[in-house]
């Protein structure tokens, strides 16, 4: 099989929700274009970004520890959703559906999320957009996932795992399992896009839960570290020479 771009997947709002797109126009050196342009918050964040803020929003990246994660709730892992009709339109399971502008609407989406936010945790505070695109890293690096891996994963472990619970941005399908993990410091293209592999994803609790429940339902870390000997899933890429993607692209390495 030919390796090809099998998905495009954005988060409008960091941990929660998420999106499929068709095509996607990249430029060089930065990040996938509205993903995690959003993010949410916790009070006990609040004292970073009010260090750092010009009119009320953050001029700055902030570490993931500032916002809601799903590593705290995994309920989180389990909102689905992202744009239409010029509106963001979530849903969960248990906890029904929003649509909002989060350009005037953030303190609804606030009261929505709390049901699903632990008690004891740092309360959210409000919705923030700001300067940055609130990714874990500081770098302008977007995520590139392998669909083989994830199915030699899902057959080592007996279970059927998605796509989702991993919150990639573009997803690889044709190479070898684990190919990926050989590919640090090397430009592959995608179509006319060229990347710079830079860095394996490190994994945490958060991919323990089910996307469908909000639920545990494998302790992901134990499991990568025992079947593979390492806690990683994915890479970071950093675009190089920009462009569109389209689903189906051929893939180069």
């Amino acid at each position: 099989m030919t390796a090809h771009l099998a998905l495009i997947r954005r988060h409008p709002i960091k941990s929660v929700g998420g999106e499929g797109l068709e095509h996607v126009t990249l430029q060089a050196a930065r990040r996938l274009p509205g993903d995690r342009e959003w993010a949410v918050l916790t009070e006990a964040g609040e004292r970073h970004a009010v260090a750092s803020q010009t009119d009320g929003q953050p001029d700055r990246w902030l570490p993931k520890s500032c916002f809601l994660r799903g590593v705290v709730s995994a309920d989180l892992q389990a909102v689905t959703g992202g744009w239409s009709e010029g509106r963001l339109t979530l849903s969960h399971p248990r906890h029904g559906s929003l649509s909002l502008d989060p350009e005037t609407e953030g303190a609804r989406l606030i009261d929505w999320l709390r049901p699903l936010w632990p008690q004891g945790a740092p309360a959210p505070s409000r919705l923030v957009r700001g300067a940055a695109i609130w990714t874990d890293q500081k770098w302008p690096w977007l995520s590139i996932l392998s669909l083989d891996s994830l199915r030699d994963l899902e057959t080592r472990t007996g279970q059927l795992l998605g796509t989702h619970r991993w919150r990639g941005n573009l997803w690889i399908e044709g190479w070898a399992p684990f190919a990926e993990r050989e590919l640090i410091g090397q430009v592959i293209r995608i179509g006319a896009v060229e990347l710079r592999i830079a860095a394996h994803v490190g994994r945490c609790d958060a991919t323990s839960a089910n996307t469908d429940t909000g639920q545990p339902d494998i302790d992901m870390v134990a499991a990568l570290d025992r079947l593979y000997g390492h806690t990683d899933f994915g890479v970071f890429a950093e675009v190089v020479t920009g462009g569109q993607l389209r689903l189906q692209d051929q893939v180069s390495a």
